[in-house]
């Protein structure tokens, strides 16, 4: 047996306007939202009386979702520290190709966006950074030179 695809990466956000209007300006597309709750999703997550806001987003290609999803029920958790370095365990981005990473970068900062480091090249390749967003996601930006 082996997968057929990744279907999407799931984010927990307090904020779930803001998330879609940040992952909005990156270029992804509101696929659709939802309400999920009842025991079905109590019995799939390992939690009693969930209820979320859920929002797909799809990458212009289609073949890339996030789920960004807000908790009503139970309250969401912080993990650690609220914006944790780059060394720190676990999955903590997503990276996305870009045509033109400066208007990328300028275009998220208008959604509060900082930069984590700087844009740096990488050989004659590629040009890269990652920018922290909305909850603290870091997003790595890589525009391919050439």
């Amino acid at each position: 047996m082996t997968i057929q695809r990744m279907d999407n990466v799931g984010i927990v956000v307090d904020d779930l306007e803001a998330a879609i209007a940040f992952f909005g300006e990156l270029g992804m597309e509101l696929e659709g939202t939802a309400r999920i709750e009842g025991p079905w999703a109590d019995r799939t997550v390992g939690l009693d009386g969930v209820r979320c806001d859920i929002a797909m987003m799809r990458t212009p290609d289609g073949h890339g979702r996030l789920e960004l999803a807000k908790y009503h029920s139970p309250a969401a958790i912080g993990a650690g520290p609220h914006n944790p370095p780059h060394n720190t365990l676990g999955m903590h981005r997503v990276m996305f190709a870009v045509d033109d990473i400066d208007a990328t970068v300028a275009g998220l900062r208008a959604h509060g966006a900082e930069l984590v480091g700087e844009v740096a090249q990488y050989q004659d390749s590629h040009r890269l950074c990652y920018v922290r967003g909305p909850e603290g996601i870091i997003v790595a930006l890589a525009e391919q030179l050439g």
